[in-house]
């Protein structure tokens, strides 16, 4: 028999600056299914998480809520640790990123990078708030359009006409944090030197630690050349100082991973057991992995192993990669009631609902999921009410009223233990490679055999006819071992189902090996109800706590800058004949693609027909995962102008609506219309 893995798993670090919801647990889920798994298998297993508590954010959020940085992450740790926990997620440790141990690894990883000749130091020239004594992000930039004259627009880009400009082109800039004035100042910044990396980057993602995807991904940064890294903020900042330099704090996404390492540690100090070298010396032997969403993998497959690699410590093992979570075929939506908080989802429904859903769409790649609230209805209640838990509650009343209790010897139909047998090579393989769909297909796939047979034999006929008793308690008594089997086969995805089981079942927790076995001359404990259907009135009022009431902001004007309310006039009238002039076309998204440097702006190559064109577009707040846009229709201005922007030229405009951020909407045309056509 071969010795117990040892292996160091993490999550992504949630941020410390808001709840969580629907869309960051299904990484969560995710890897504590994956964790389960290895512990139930026998082997030593360790999940860490942190929260990650660092940057100019939290430290304005505190600011405005009266209270310090420290009362504010330590507020948002309890409400995740709470959240996580209700949601069976079993971390050995949760810790944060603003701790004593993460502070000494970042220093000492910084002093080796530092020593060893990768980081690098330049001034860069940027807006400060005189105020707030603070250099200002893009973000916290607003003024008026150069292009278009509109005001109130962020600092690298304009809702309204799409225009995309450096923060010190803006017309009247201000801060959005106090409304004063920038002005330009320099400042020393320090850089780590990723190019020095470009060797082992290269070979190291294409040696199996990603998928396929991701390592094409990784590949397209790599071949368009590797930039130096921004390391530093100025104070006021709420991090960490750098050592040896006063005023200067490592940015967040510096010690963020690091912090993977510092729970570690943490948990280290209170387990004799657990040897931190051991995990993560250059020459560790033990095993390690990182589950993280699509929308970092920079940070991760690039950034963090160079980090690794340049301070002497080990890689991972492998970054596993998920897509994003839509809900109903769409994004995450406020005035739709989809954009689910998890606490708001516990107050309604069960935790293992959600996760069974989950592991019944996770296969290995990293595609969106889509989480169908119908279809979730649908296929719990079907699955785990209707196949699993029914295979138990069909049987055990008969054990119980014909036999005390009291699960008969010997094996009814082996060809159907054997079935299962030999099922569970298959099943562990998918859970070990993530493919959850698939092991979630399968062990249905055997519940579906178990229901037939019992079906077939129908118990409730033979215990109404003479001299067919033992067959009856020979039946049941095997269904129950197959409802046993099932559940150690889901155990990782649903604990509490497992734990009532066991109950029933009268078993010590129950071990991946304990399928190789049959209950016999066993008594069984009283059956209770192990799981009940979903009932959708609760799925509605979920959705219904969710909605945002948008009926405000829609129906009244926006609070200026003193307070008081101004109604925004209408823009001047224009003739029909202005509005006849402009040629509205069908265009087909052909690529959809981030543009590197810009915040908002995405770039749509669109064929309208007989030619393509290429438009920047301001909607990458509602769309992070740009290719979901290819192969649609949408609408676009095909006559306006061809405009100069900083990223290039955009040959149009496409159509969109929406209050904005992450609720903006492109237009499409009606079915059956053509790339091409125009709409009158």
């Amino acid at each position: 028999m071969s010795e117990p893995r040892k292996i160091l798993v993490t999550s992504a670090l949630p941020y410390a600056n808001g709840s969580i919801h629907l869309g960051h647990m299904l990484e969560y889920i995710q890897t504590d299914m994956w964790v389960r798994f290895q512990k139930h298998r026998g082997n030593q297993c360790i999940y860490v998480c942190a929260d990650d508590a660092h940057g100019s954010a939290i430290m304005l959020r505190a600011e405005k809520e009266g209270i310090t940085p420290e009362q504010l992450i330590d507020n948002v740790k309890a409400e995740h640790s709470a959240d996580f926990a209700d949601f069976l997620v079993d971390f050995d440790n949760f810790h944060s990123t603003h701790s004593d141990e993460n502070r000494e690894l970042s220093s000492l990883i910084y002093t080796r990078l530092r020593d060893a000749g990768h980081i690098a130091t330049r001034s860069i020239t940027q807006y400060f708030d005189p105020e707030k004594q603070m250099f200002l992000a893009d973000r916290f930039i607003k003024g008026t359009c150069p292009k278009c004259g509109t005001e109130d627009q962020y600092g690298d880009n304009c809702e309204k006409c799409g225009a995309t400009y450096a923060p010190t082109d803006l017309k009247d800039p201000k801060s959005a944090i106090s409304g004063a004035t920038p002005v330009l100042k320099e400042s020393q910044h320090f850089f780590f030197k990723l190019p020095d990396f470009d060797a082992m980057l290269k070979s190291w993602t294409r040696s199996g630690t990603l998928q396929d995807a991701v390592a094409n991904k990784i590949a397209e940064w790599l071949d368009a050349g590797l930039q130096q890294w921004d390391i530093s903020r100025d104070a006021p900042y709420f991090g960490f100082e750098i050592p040896g330099e006063p005023g200067k704090y490592f940015y967040v996404w510096l010690d963020a991973p690091i912090g993977y390492m510092a729970s570690f540690k943490n948990l280290c100090a209170r387990r004799p057991d657990l040897d931190f070298d051991a995990y993560w010396a250059k020459d560790a032997k033990t095993e390690l992995y990182h589950f993280i969403g699509k929308d970092i993998i920079n940070f991760h497959a690039l950034f963090w192993p160079a980090m690794l690699e340049g301070a002497g410590f080990r890689k991972p093992n492998a970054i596993n990669v998920h897509g994003y979570l839509t809900v109903n075929g769409q994004k995450m939506s406020k005035s739709r009631g989809t954009f689910i908080k998890a606490r708001t989802y516990l107050d309604n429904l069960s935790p293992e609902y959600l996760r069974y859903y989950y592991a019944a769409k996770l296969g290995r790649g990293v595609d969106d999921l889509d989480l169908n609230l119908e279809d979730f209805v649908q296929k719990v209640n079907s699955d785990l009410i209707g196949k699993v838990v029914n295979i138990a509650s069909r049987c055990a009343g008969f054990i119980h009223k014909g036999n005390a209790g009291v699960l008969v010897a010997g094996n009814a139909a082996p060809e159907l233990t054997d079935a299962f047998l030999a099922a569970a090579p298959s099943i562990a393989d998918a859970y070990e490679t993530r493919d959850f769909a698939r092991a979630m297909r399968e062990i249905m796939g055997l519940a579906d055999r178990a229901n037939a047979y019992i079906a077939e034999k129908a118990p409730w006929s033979l215990a109404k006819q003479e001299g067919k008793q033992d067959e009856v308690q020979a039946v049941c008594a095997l269904g129950i071992n197959l409802f046993r089997q099932l559940v150690i086969f889901l155990k990782p995805v649903l604990p509490l189902l497992a734990a009532d089981a066991e109950a029933f079942l009268n078993v010590a927790p129950l071990t991946w090996n304990d399928h190789q076995t049959l209950l016999s001359n066993h008594q069984l404990n009283p059956f209770q109800a192990l799981m009940t259907r979903i009932d959708p009135v609760k799925v509605q009022a979920m959705t219904d706590a969710s909605k945002e009431d948008l009926t405000a902001s829609q129906t009244s004007p926006a609070p200026q800058g003193n307070g008081e309310l101004v109604k925004e006039p209408l823009a001047a009238e224009i003739d029909f004949g202005a509005f006849e002039a402009v040629d509205l076309r069908v265009a087909l998204i052909l690529k959809a693609e981030h543009v590197e440097g810009a915040d908002k702006l995405l770039r749509l190559t669109l064929d309208i027909g007989d030619e393509q064109r290429n438009v920047f577009s301001g909607i990458k707040s509602a769309y992070p995962n740009p290719a979901e846009l290819e192969g649609r229709l949408t609408m676009m201005i095909a006559n306006l102008k061809p405009r100069k922007m900083r990223f290039g030229i955009s040959e149009g405009m496409v159509m969109a609506a929406g209050p904005g951020g992450e609720e903006i909407y492109l237009l499409s045309p009606d079915s059956g219309a053509k790339p091409g056509q125009r709409i009158k």
